[in-house]
């Protein structure tokens, strides 16, 4: 409705009794609504875990129901008053203003559900969240003063060469506006699955990653054809697409499909899971991802290696957690000739005991090694359940185990030691 129709109206109102209803109906309808949203939010919040990027979603989420709520009552409002064949001018304005409201809250909470990575909202995503905003509020401008109509004409009107056929713009802007939107409806959705099914804890982590891969490729194919078709394109052109896709692939771009293939190889045949501990050529470390492209290995040092995926297939891989997590680590002490080996190895074993890392079910194993140069060269085997928080800090504990209690039982460590001999008479120092 235009600006100046619209005022007019308005005008007209402030004589009728119904401006009062409206304006009652608008403020009553905007206070129950954020009310409500206020309690949604508040349940959503209690069922939600303490994450920061669950608490990102909520607040996000908390951020699009308001205005929805209130643009949902102000339109029921506004049924309502004009069954009694009272004036809803009032209603003309607010519900603009609190659709654009909502329209840009719920762009925002689609945008950073899909891109915001952690619940950390970059510099880029800022700039475009407010670009979008400015585009809205544009709309809103450009509808509340009329001019969206002639715009629109204007647009619809001009005509843009495409092949053998004339386009206008207005029809471009609406195929992208389309496009853009079902796809970011779609990766929205695939969030939304991925997040549900990681949280399936009754499945197979390898399977829920699968599934949750392949439920977003078809999300995401569904909306680009069905965008297509919405545009006018045939989709019989497709299949000329796919042939030069499948061309690109087996020329160009055999590493990348490669790599892709493998990420479901070992997301399906379960060799690999987000946890274990492998070592692949010089990488070693904790599985943290494994994305369609590449898996990430964090290492005890928190160094990430990003790892292709056909590395993982072609190569060999020491998987230190495929069927049973627990690894054994050997640690080694000298000791002097005149020590009792039975009793030093017994005080090593009970030493090792006392620190809670060290699996008690299989325990720690004392060897006797070799006849040294130095000593009698011991060894001391123990066993661990979690290889991913480090082997260095438990190795250290045992250690310092070892040597508390050699110390204390007077068992003496030898070290090398070296004479040095002079030979001849020393030289006479000048005065």
């Amino acid at each position: 409705m235009p600006l100046a129709n619209l005022l007019n109206d308005l005008l007209g109102d402030l004589r009728d009794p119904s401006l009062m209803w409206q304006a009652g109906a608008i403020v009553l309808s905007v206070l129950l609504g954020w009310t409500l949203s206020r309690f949604l939010w508040r349940g959503v919040k209690a069922r939600t875990a303490s994450t920061d990027v669950a608490r990102f979603g909520v607040e996000s989420f908390g951020r699009v129901v308001g205005p929805l709520a209130v643009v949902v009552l102000l339109w029921a409002s506004q049924k309502l008053l004009g069954r009694f064949h009272l004036h809803t001018n009032l209603f003309n304005l607010a519900l603009p203003i609190f659709s654009s409201l909502a329209v840009i809250r719920f762009g925002f909470y689609l945008l950073r559900r899909v891109f915001a990575r952690g619940g950390v909202v970059g510099e880029g995503m800022q700039n475009f969240e407010k670009a979008f905003q400015l585009l809205v509020w544009l709309a809103f401008v450009l509808y509340i003063t009329g001019f969206y109509q002639e715009i629109f004409d204007f647009l619809d009107d001009t005509l843009i060469p495409l092949g053998k056929h004339k386009v206008s713009i207005a029809t471009v802007l609406q195929a992208a506006v389309s496009v853009v939107v079902l796809l970011l409806l779609a990766m929205w959705a695939g969030a939304a699955l991925e997040e549900r099914l990681m949280n399936l804890h009754t499945m197979h982590s390898n399977l829920r990653v699968v599934i949750a891969r392949m439920g977003r490729a078809v999300l995401i194919l569904v909306a680009v054809l069905v965008s297509l078709s919405l545009v006018g394109i045939d989709l019989t052109v497709l299949s000329v697409f796919g042939g030069a896709l499948g061309v690109g692939l087996g020329l160009g771009l055999q590493k990348i499909a490669s790599n892709y293939v493998s990420g479901f190889i070992i997301l399906l045949d379960r060799s690999l899971t987000i946890g274990n501990v492998i070592t692949v050529d010089k990488y070693s470390g904790q599985v943290t991802q494994i994305n369609t492209r590449y898996t990430v290995l964090q290492g005890t040092d928190g160094v990430e290696s990003i790892v292709p995926n056909e590395m993982l297939v072609s190569g060999a891989v020491q998987n230190s957690s495929l069927t049973n997590p627990a690894v054994v680590i050997v640690t080694r002490v000298t000791v002097g000739y005149e020590s009792d080996v039975d009793f030093v190895l017994k005080l090593m074993e009970d030493a090792a005991l006392t620190v809670p890392r060290v699996l008690r079910d299989k325990g720690p194993s004392g060897m006797l090694q070799a006849f040294g140069a130095d000593g009698l060269e011991l060894a001391l085997a123990f066993w661990i359940q979690d290889p991913e928080n480090g082997r260095g800090g438990v190795t250290s504990d045992v250690n310092r185990a070892i040597w508390k209690s050699l110390k204390e039982h007077g068992i003496s460590v030898p070290f090398p030691q070296r004479e040095i001999r002079l030979l001849g008479p020393l030289p006479e120092q000048s005065a």
